[in-house]
């Protein structure tokens, strides 16, 4: 089993309240997430983050094949970070950190991932075609759309 790490940082220029206004509201993940992804909340959304919270999914992230895909907010430190992790869904484990800090030019947020792919020697196969560009894509993807929706002042 090997894990996969991926660590993202971003400025926004926004407050840290506007931030996590933002990045606590499930709803807005559709704004940021990849078109071709087909992502859509089926349940669990319409509040803010609470550690317990289900996130039901459906996604096609690969070949337009649909998925499901459940998370469940682990942790939430009103303001500092929150994690969900994968409770059932494409990834034989999943840990996603979302973290958020004042900065001189705004707010910095950290995103620290952790997963590993199913199906062992096969499943790194596939990730070294084509899977692991494929979740950076999505953290690339969403840098650029953030700077669209919180551009520089």
């Amino acid at each position: 089993m090997k894990m996969h790490r991926i660590s993202t940082e971003q400025i926004l220029p926004i407050s840290l309240d506007e931030a996590w206004d933002f990045f606590s509201t499930p709803d807005n993940l559709n704004e940021i997430t990849p078109e071709d992804m087909s992502f859509k909340i089926v349940s669990g959304s319409g509040e803010r983050t609470f550690a317990g919270q289900i996130i039901s999914y459906k996604v096609r992230p690969l070949f337009n094949i649909p998925l499901s895909w459940v998370t469940e907010i682990v942790q939430v430190v009103e303001g500092k970070y929150f994690i969900d992790e994968q409770r059932f869904g494409p990834y034989k484990f999943w840990h996603h950190r979302h973290h958020f800090e004042a900065h001189r030019d705004g707010v910095l947020m950290k995103d620290t991932l952790h997963y590993v792919l199913p199906f062992g020697i096969l499943g790194e196969i596939m990730g070294s075609i084509f899977i692991h560009d494929k979740v950076k894509g999505i953290f690339s993807y969403r840098e650029e759309k953030l700077k669209q929706l919180f551009p520089k002042k």
